[in-house]
């Protein structure tokens, strides 16, 4: 399905900025922390971003997207990466890798079991022996108790390169599919309006410990703050909370 930001990367890193590379640095100390190498394969890359800092810290980077723009984006930014369009579902990539990331809730894109078992499997088949998923992805268990990102309708403008793009957005849970659905209303510079939905799993930590487990790895931190999206700044040196109260899910699993 189309997705506006998707497929306009320039606009994405404006509606997403992270001038610190917050997400990069958290991977990056995540890995150091516990052991991991330096190929890795980054599963949901959109523009390149991480890849740039990875690749300046001396990693080997590999992003995979399933967006063209994306990847075309990725590949003219950082050109000591290699990128490939594929789903993350069906990936076959020659080779194997010491990490394997997955962040922004790209694993939430997998919506049922089966997919997500899929996505699992193949990234086992493509970690070496001893090597690490890190994934980071909204807390299921969060919405058991708090409705604080389902009240109303959250609207913002962005004002990039001498245009403005606004939106209206709305999240509800459709139970029966254990999904967090989003509609969002665009208005663009040309004044056209554009409507576009979208869904990410709710996962709750226990399913998956329990898919993590089925699929090959052993987990060695599950935990909810700090990291890259929450209120906590990350610092290399955190203490991580295992509480899973907060709306963000962090794991750190190694192929067995």
């Amino acid at each position: 399905m189309p997705n506006f930001l998707t497929d306009n990367p320039a606009v994405y890193e404006a509606w997403f900025p992270d001038p610190e590379h917050v997400a990069a640095r958290f991977v990056d100390d995540v890995a150091r922390r516990f052991g991991g190498g330096t190929d890795l394969l980054d599963v949901g890359c959109g523009t390149g971003r991480d890849a740039r800092f990875w690749t300046r810290r001396g990693y080997r980077v590999t992003g995979l997207d399933n967006s063209p723009e994306m990847i075309a984006h990725a590949a003219r930014h950082c050109p000591d990466a290699e990128f490939v369009v594929a789903d993350m579902r069906e990936f076959s990539l020659p080779g194997g890798f010491d990490v394997i990331t997955c962040l922004d809730s790209a694993l939430l894109y997998c919506h049922d079991n089966a997919e997500l078992e899929e996505f699992l499997r193949r990234c086992h088949d493509h970690l070496r022996p001893g090597g690490l998923l890190v994934a980071e992805a909204r807390n299921g268990a969060f919405f058991l108790g708090s409705t604080e990102l389902l009240d109303g309708v959250a609207e913002r403008t962005l004002h990039h390169d001498g245009r403005s793009y606004s939106s209206r957005t709305r999240l509800w849970i459709d139970h029966a599919a254990q999904l967090l659905r989003r509609e969002r209303r665009w208005r663009l510079p040309d004044g056209d309006e554009l409507e576009q939905r979208s869904a990410w799993r709710l996962l709750f930590p226990q399913e998956l410990r329990y898919f993590a487990a089925r699929t090959g790895f052993e987990v060695l931190a599950l935990f909810d703050e700090p990291g890259p999206r929450t209120d906590t700044p990350w610092t290399a040196d955190a203490e991580l909370s295992e509480r899973m109260s907060g709306d963000r899910l962090h794991l750190v699993a190694r192929r067995i």
